[in-house]
């Protein structure tokens, strides 16, 4: 459906270009969309290879396994129908601990992982579980203590200051977080009143669960 959308995009905007006889801007900002991309793009390498260095560092020394041990209470709060030791526990983990650093793209495997994961458990494969839905809350509105990648776009563009978003993006991903909470434990309590409380499956052996990893 967004290949469709994207697609009626960029066939209108060329229909209105070559009606109003400027179909040489839509040329051009193509190219220039193209060059910036990449421009973009060679910007953010260093910012990530940077934070994704730190994060490996953190795997490494152990901080990673603790940061995802710290978080264990707050996850089994907010996933009750998944069993402790299920893999999904450990994906889940790794992609809030990513999302923490702002490091998107390396949460977005996890968080992949995790729904894979979590399909297992799902006793109707036609439509989302309520696990499902939590877990693509809190990942669209994940609280973020560095935006890194935001940092690397201001750095890019010679902000004069990047990292002064730092504290507005807290602020603003906070309330975020707390909407989204909020709004899955209301729609849990209408799903449990429904009397359509999903089975809990019992999960495999805690050695089944995969390391956390960012």
């Amino acid at each position: 459906m967004i290949n469709v959308i994207w697609m009626a995009l960029i066939l209108i905007g060329f229909v209105f270009a070559a009606v109003q006889g400027n179909i040489e801007t839509v040329t051009s900002a193509a190219f220039d969309g193209a060059k910036t991309g990449v421009t973009v793009c060679f910007g953010l390498i260093s910012v990530l290879v940077f934070w994704l260095g730190m994060m490996r560092l953190a795997e490494d020394s152990g901080l990673l396994q603790k940061i995802a041990k710290l978080l264990s209470p707050i996850v089994r709060f907010l996933f009750p129908d998944v069993p402790k030791n299920h893999p999904a526990m450990g994906y889940i983990l790794s992609n809030m601990s990513a999302n923490l650093l702002g490091l998107g793209n390396a949460a977005t495997p996890m968080g992949i992982k995790a729904m894979q994961e979590l399909q297992t458990l799902n006793p109707d494969k036609t439509a989302a579980s309520p696990a499902m839905c939590t877990l693509l809350a809190l990942n669209t509105a994940s609280i973020t203590l560095i935006p890194t990648t935001l940092i690397a776009i201001r750095m890019n563009y010679q902000s004069a200051n990047p990292t002064e978003i730092v504290g507005p993006t807290l602020a603003a991903t906070i309330v975020a977080t707390l909407a989204a909470v909020a709004a899955d434990r209301y729609y849990r309590r209408k799903l449990l009143k429904r009397g359509q409380k999903p089975p809990i499956p019992s999960g495999p052996p805690p050695s089944a669960t995969p390391d956390a990893k960012g």
